[in-house]
């Protein structure tokens, strides 16, 4: 394998997850395109230009060039915008491509459905296979749609069957997405292949433990700080840990003064249409002494968040993986997840973290207090975090995907 093009149209690799569309598709990404860099393999990520100032193409990594695609205005666009600029988008792509001798490429891999439109065409075009991640999909998401929040509309579930039927692989996170290809969108079990994400290991460690990560990010020493990492918007549910907070003080007013719920992110998705939305529930539940919702911060001082934390809570409505619970287990903070989507396959119920059934408030307040009241079983589901995060590096993601790309290869279907 020699050349790989990423496609990442509506959101870019070199975006601060965690506000915006950026979150762990963007961490996957640009992990992928560094290992795959690392083995050899020249990668080109081809992303939609979204300002003015952005160079045309920028080196992320040795060997990773991100080019940036101009498709419609550079800002203003919401990504349910997206869909009437994938002609210009992919016209682009083309005109990159057009540059260099026939088959300078030799696989396409997409990520996200909008991606797999784009792909679609130049993979044909180009005569080359085409891979897919799907990263989320519409059919599970409106089966778990938060209280409030707005269903997928029926053309992107339309644009991801497309893919679907067009992709020569397909590459699933877990055996439950999976599952989900083959249930919800009737994929061929055959071009489906397992390939779970990974952790930056030398990133997110234990290192030199929590009372060092408080000093810090000056948090008290004697705090019980619970950990919500993620962007702000119905489907990841922040206010859910929120209101268990407020539940875990009505039945324990005492635990007021050392209790801190800190929330990094920002607005994103439905979220964008009350921006304030969390900040008001906090008010109205009088936490403010409380609940601090912070901007999202760069991987070292994330890493120190995590260390500094008792808990980290995951209470989405769906993850597909879950990269929030892996980071946080690797920096040895035991993770309180829902039992969703991906989350039990990142998340080892009852030896590195616990899961929860339901969205109940009372129902999250028993588990974190419970947690939070034995530092014993904190200590041993952090080591065994440590352990369940080892397994996941990017380094075997990217050979795991490197098979896959081999296997689409031999068995590119001819349109």
């Amino acid at each position: 394998m020699r050349r790989v093009a990423l496609v990442s149209v509506h959101t870019s690799p070199l975006e601060q997850p965690g506000t915006g569309d950026a979150g762990g598709m963007n961490v996957y990404v640009v992990e992928l395109a560094a290992q795959l860099a690392r083995r050899g393999v020249e990668v080109e990520v081809f992303t939609r230009r979204t300002s003015s100032e952005q160079p045309a193409v920028v080196e992320a990594a040795p060997g990773v060039r991100v080019r940036h695609v101009a498709a419609g205005p550079y800002e203003g666009l919401r990504k349910e915008d997206l869909p009437g600029q994938l002609c210009a988008f992919t016209a682009g792509v083309l005109r990159a491509e057009a540059r260099h001798a026939e088959h300078h490429y030799d696989v396409v891999h997409t990520h996200y459905w909008l991606s797999g439109q784009v792909g679609w065409l130049v993979a044909d075009r180009w005569d080359v296979p085409l891979v897919h991640s799907m990263h989320t999909m519409a059919r599970v998401k409106n089966a778990h749609l938060a209280e409030g929040d707005t269903p997928e509309p029926e053309g992107r579930v339309i644009g991801e069957q497309q893919v679907v039927d067009a992709a020569d692989r397909l590459v699933a996170n877990t055996d439950g997405e999976r599952e989900d290809l083959l249930g919800l969108y009737g994929a061929d079990p055959g071009r489906v292949d397992v390939v779970a994400p990974g952790v930056d290991l030398a990133t997110f460690a234990p290192a030199d433990g929590r009372a060092a990560a408080r000093a810090r990010l000056g948090l008290p020493a004697d705090a019980e700080v619970l950990l919500f990492v993620g962007r702000i918007q119905p489907l990841k549910a922040p206010d859910l840990l929120v209101r268990a907070a407020a539940e875990l003080l009505r039945a324990q007013p005492r635990r007021r003064e050392r209790l801190r719920v800190l929330v990094l992110g920002g607005p994103s998705g439905s979220g964008t249409r009350t921006p304030r939305a969390l900040q008001d529930l906090v008010d109205s539940l009088g936490l403010q002494d409380v609940v601090q919702v912070r901007p999202p911060v760069g991987r070292a001082e994330l890493a120190d968040h995590y260390r500094a934390a008792d808990l980290v809570a995951v209470p989405s409505y769906n993850e597909t993986f879950g990269l929030v619970a892996l980071e946080a287990q690797a920096c040895a903070t035991p993770v309180v997840a829902a039992a969703v989507g991906g989350l039990p396959t990142a998340v080892e119920d009852g030896r590195s973290g616990l899961l929860v059934d339901g969205h109940e408030p009372a129902r999250w307040a028993a588990a974190l207090g419970g947690l939070l009241d034995d530092p014993t079983r904190r200590a041993l589901l952090a080591a065994r975090g440590v352990e369940r995060a080892a397994g996941f590096g990017w380094d075997a993601t990217a050979a795991a995907t490197l098979e896959v790309y081999a296997r689409a290869a031999a068995g590119r279907r001819q349109p």
